[in-house]
């Protein structure tokens, strides 16, 4: 029997990293993993996806080469091989992760864990062989998976849910995608571009709800230029697939539709993966589907912690792999700092980028603040005239007591690139007086943010 001083149940963005800082701290350490090192993100989420949107990216660019002064004669779309190419990718990723594995000695333990004890992990093989294995320390980090409508039921045939829709055999002539998050608008961005007629349903009044509404409503109108059907306030009632393809049934207010297609995705968010881990046995205690932990992510059983997608907290990557980087540290007998999920970046990758951090303006003022807000279009930047990609816009929202930056939205070409600013700029607790003092290079795209917090305060220069 093996003795370690952590086990890892998991080896996503949470798992791999909280092993390697436990690594680098000084502990014995292993991993356990029943798929692919990496997880979801690396092989099925984060990474592959962020293929496929460059291909349909580099393909949008082709189809408008002239444009951009470039003559190109015909431009052809190779499903196959752009599928190849993301799973390629991914597959680089994973054995990336494999390297530092044994960069950092780190034991990967390949099967199924749970829970036997709060000292012991059960490992079960692909053969079915059980190796029972001690730990003075257990981390959790089994992430998630697509959730399913209780009315539409993921066959991987008809209806598909993200990863299925990563590896299809043929593209689909027609797709309905169901909710507009992240992966919904990624997916509905990419399958459009590539030729696929799209159609994307939300529930809510606009798209990625989750954003600033004026944010989601510009995707809408730059959704719908490119040729997507957009229904909001909608929802897809039914879907038969018993005949050659599917009739998905949609009602909109009093109206009620059939829209006929070859696949349905299911994009309306993840579920946690806690069934079967042994955290009945233990006792560690859950709700709502969620392991309940405090601010360093002990759960109530001792030297049993959870981190990641099964946690309270926004389900990113970035978010677990700083939960798992906090909870070793804490583990070692160091003083980290608990994060503050209120300055987490979000970004979506579609095309225009989405990238956002702390409130919205309704949360703003529903907060109770009395707010300036600067918003600075890229239609007025110079290096988006010259990129071509002049749609979209940076908004600032300040505390107009104190200056503190309150929130950051941006949607446009590279915005996920520029989030990081605000982040850090929130994390120092910096004013909007200090944006528009600190000089930012020109032309750039990333001047629309000292743009936008200028236009807050009355001082903006190109507008």
């Amino acid at each position: 029997m093996s003795k370690f001083d952590l086990i890892v149940i998991g080896s996503g963005p949470g798992g791999y990293v909280a092993a390697i800082r436990a690594s680098q701290l000084g502990m014995k350490v292993a991993v356990v993993e029943k798929e692919e090192l990496g997880g979801i993100c690396l092989n099925w989420g984060c990474i592959p996806t962020k293929a496929l949107l460059k291909s349909a990216q580099v393909f949008d660019y082709i189809k408008h080469a002239k444009d951009y002064g470039i003559k190109v004669e015909s431009a052809e779309m190779d499903f196959s091989a752009m599928i190849a190419r993301s799973r390629g990718v991914a597959g680089g990723m994973s054995k990336g992760i494999e390297f530092l594995f044994k960069k950092n000695k780190i034991e990967k333990l390949m099967g199924f864990g749970k829970l036997v004890s709060n000292k012991q992990v059960s490992v079960t093989d692909s053969a079915g062989k059980e190796t029972i294995y001690d730990a003075n320390h257990i981390i959790l980090a089994t992430g998630g998976r697509a959730r399913e409508l209780p009315n539409i039921k993921i066959d991987n045939q008809k209806i598909v849910g993200y990863r299925k829709a990563m590896v299809l055999e043929k593209q689909p002539k027609s797709m309905v995608v169901i909710g507009s998050g992240a992966i919904g608008v990624e997916f509905a961005y990419v399958y459009n571009t590539i030729g696929t007629k799209v159609t994307i349903v939300e529930y809510l009044p606009t798209l990625v709800p989750l954003e600033d509404e004026e944010v989601g409503k510009q995707l809408e109108k730059e959704f719908k230029k490119s040729g997507m059907t957009v229904l909001t306030n909608s929802t897809v009632e039914s879907v038969d697939t018993s005949g050659e393809g599917c009739k998905v049934t949609v009602k909109t207010g009093s109206l009620t539709n059939v829209i006929e297609c070859d696949m349905v995705l299911s994009a309306v968010g993840v579920t946690t993966n806690i069934e079967g881990i042994g955290l009945e046995k233990v006792g560690v205690a859950t709700d709502k589907g969620k392991v309940l932990v405090d601010e360093f992510y002990r759960t109530n059983i001792p030297n049993i912690y959870a981190i990641g997608d099964i946690v309270k907290g926004q389900a990113l990557a970035h978010v677990a792999s700083a939960e798992g980087i906090i909870c070793v540290e804490k583990i070692a007998g160091h003083h980290p700092e608990p994060l503050n999920y209120g300055n987490i970046p979000g970004c979506t990758y579609c095309s225009p980028e989405i990238a956002s951090v702390g409130m919205t303006e309704k949360q703003a003022k529903e907060a109770g603040y009395e707010v300036k807000i600067g918003k600075f279009p890229f239609a007025a930047s110079g290096k988006a005239s010259a990129g071509g990609v002049k749609e979209g816009f940076v908004k600032v929202i300040f505390d107009a007591k104190y200056g503190e930056w309150l929130g950051c939205h941006m949607i446009g070409a590279n915005v996920t690139e520029m989030i990081a600013e605000a982040v850090v700029a929130r994390k120092l607790e910096t004013t909007g007086h200090e944006i528009i003092k600190a000089v930012h290079p020109h032309p750039t795209m990333s001047e629309a943010i000292m743009e936008a917090a200028a236009a807050a305060y009355g001082e903006v220069i190109h507008l």
